[in-house]
């Protein structure tokens, strides 16, 4: 059951954390698996359906290392420890207060931050989600510890009461595929999220936020999911004139 102060968070900031979610062997385990995940990729190896992204508009190949891999999408399905994760009960119940008791899990990514990768610019997840409604809820688990030198997440409390706002494509010469920046908005309110191993980040689509450079020499990983009402309509090939490679619409939840 949600907290009243988890509740309260949710409808006036956005979001909220829930402290030392996941044990130490998830995280590990989880870590551990993704390594293996990127280096067979940049071998040519069998991934199965994942998709292993490198940093920045490059492609993989062999003058690539596994610190160029920036995220993997598309693992909840297949990979049986980010499985067990994003269908476990306590989880769900959780979501389920947020959302509605059936739910699918749409979207997954491990994202590794390596030393001197770039941040994401302000955004909202819900520009990527041109569905029949709203919100959905992202959950970000922070498999190592997220400080503000090793580029952790800024949120701006309260911007998820907010319409989805205008971007623009991130013109940075090094910026990732897909990413956008919100340039229109006033983020003087925003606040760093600083998160040891474990900790569960849950917040709402609409919700603003970003994440800034590792300027450390730690690299800062997270693995995050998205989930949404069961029986939403993904209208992302209507939007974008094609269907989006991430979405892999898996229920985890009936009734």
């Amino acid at each position: 059951m949600l907290t009243g102060a988890q509740r309260e968070g949710w409808e006036r900031d956005g979001f909220f954390i829930v402290e030392g979610f996941a044990s130490e062997e998830t995280c590990v385990a989880m870590l551990a698996r993704a390594g293996e995940l990127a280096r067979t990729a940049l071998d040519r190896g069998d991934v199965g359906r994942a998709l292993v992204l490198p940093e920045g508009r490059r492609r993989l190949g062999p003058e690539l290392s596994e610190r160029d891999i920036s995220k993997i999408f598309s693992i909840q399905r297949d990979e049986p420890v980010f499985r067990e994760f994003c269908t476990g009960g306590p989880l769900l119940d959780l979501v389920a207060e947020l959302l509605k008791p059936d739910l699918d899990c749409f979207l997954s990514q491990f994202i590794f931050k390596h030393p001197g990768a770039l941040g994401q610019p302000w955004h909202q997840d819900a520009y990527y989600f041109p569905f029949d409604r709203r919100p959905q809820v992202g959950v970000w688990l922070a498999v190592t510890e997220a400080t503000l030198a090793n580029g952790p997440l800024w949120v701006l409390p309260g911007s998820h009461l907010e319409p989805i706002h205008d971007a623009v494509p991130d013109r940075r010469e090094r910026a990732n595929w897909g990413y956008v920046e919100i340039v229109d908005h006033d983020v003087s309110g925003d606040v760093p999220v600083l998160m040891q191993p474990g900790d569960l980040l849950f917040f709402h689509s609409n919700l603003m936020h970003r994440s800034t450079d590792n300027t450390s020499g730690r690299l800062r990983a997270a693995m995050v999911y998205h989930y949404a009402e069961a029986g939403t309509e993904d209208h992302t090939e209507e939007r974008w004139g094609r269907p989006s490679p991430n979405n892999d619409w898996m229920p985890v939840r009936r009734a």
